[in-house]
């Protein structure tokens, strides 16, 4: 009988974390859960199986709970979804979501390369590594320019993935993930904010949401579908790096539009326009190209972009009534 395989999930308590355990959990791994010391922790999207996963304290800014991690329970593949993730927060504290999101990837490499270089690594990049697109879609080998603090961030995470898999042959690979949301989803990102504000209308608690630039467009997933393609990275032979997205672009408007019909209201009389929500410097139209995804891992999307607003919809007026609203 095969050992049973162990993940170590940085970021576990989050919406990415949350889906991969639950996909790794299915696989029969052991699931190692690493958690921030702290009186504010959520395990809300984690509950139904937390019984299942073996949580530790530990954080990306302390390279030595780290190395205790990985010597103690001595993970086959380790997977990095620990950041400050937020992009609008990246302006407001761009040293925190620099040692988070750029620093914590060397520190959790280095520790890998001290503790055990077998170690199967995943990184999760992001499209805002893109951020001004010098291409459309993108893909690969499109080059980056990122145009926040936390895109910045998230390059150097990238690049050093790279880096350690090239300098010392670790089995390090980055996944480039477009935007994935779910009823999991922070109600500080723009997809939630507008389900959930629509479920607070849609039970007069609310009559207005207020957004941003509505023409900004996205490439929006399924978030359970995209931790499939990360498991699936790193049961290659050999390590690499792959954009994640469903190929489409979507604007802001769009969504808005969905979400409003789905609760048969008409989003033109809810949502206001306000400026202090745009960016300082904006990404207009982010769109990926998954070719090498689908041929080199067999990764496809499950969930469409009507499905899923659908989906985040319902899931948010069924939890407003859970509440009492």
């Amino acid at each position: 009988m095969a050992p049973t395989r162990r993940a170590l999930v940085t970021g576990v308590t989050g919406q990415d974390g949350s889906y991969l355990a639950e996909l790794l959990l299915d696989q029969g791994y052991e699931v190692v859960g690493m958690v921030r010391r702290s009186s504010t922790v959520n395990f809300e999207r984690i509950a139904h199986i937390q019984d299942s996963l073996r949580l530790v304290p530990g954080d990306v800014l302390d390279e030595v709970s780290l190395l205790e991690i990985l010597r103690e329970h001595r993970p086959n593949e380790v997977y990095n979804l620990a950041a400050q993730s937020f992009v609008q927060t990246s302006w407001r504290q761009p040293v925190f979501t620099g040692e988070a999101t750029a620093l914590g990837v060397t520190r959790i490499l280095d520790a890998i390369r001290l503790t055990d270089p077998e170690i199967r690594f995943y990184q999760a990049s992001s499209s805002e590594m893109f951020g001004k697109v010098r291409e459309v879609p993108q893909h690969e080998q499109t080059s980056f320019h990122p145009r926040s603090p936390y895109g910045v961030a998230k390059v150097y995470g990238h690049w050093i993935t790279v880096n350690y898999r090239e300098s010392y042959g670790l089995h390090a690979s980055s996944g480039i993930l477009f935007n994935h949301e779910s009823p999991r989803r922070g109600l500080e990102f723009v997809t939630r904010k507008v389900s959930h504000a629509v479920a607070r209308i849609k039970l007069g608690l609310d009559s207005e949401v207020r957004l941003g630039n509505l023409e900004s467009k996205r490439d929006w997933g399924y978030a359970g579908d995209y931790v499939r393609a990360m498991w699936a990275m790193l049961q290659q032979d050999e390590p690499d790096d792959y954009v994640v997205a469903t190929g489409e672009t979507h604007s802001v408007r769009e969504l808005c539009e969905v979400a409003f019909e789905r609760a048969g209201l008409d989003w033109e009389r809810h949502v206001v326009v306000d400026e202090q929500f745009f960016r300082p410097a904006e990404v207009d139209l982010l769109v990926g190209d998954a070719s090498k995804a689908r041929d080199r891992i067999a990764w496809t999307t499950e969930v469409g972009f009507v499905e899923l607003i659908q989906m985040m919809v319902d899931a948010d007026i069924d939890l407003l009534h859970r509440e009492g609203a």
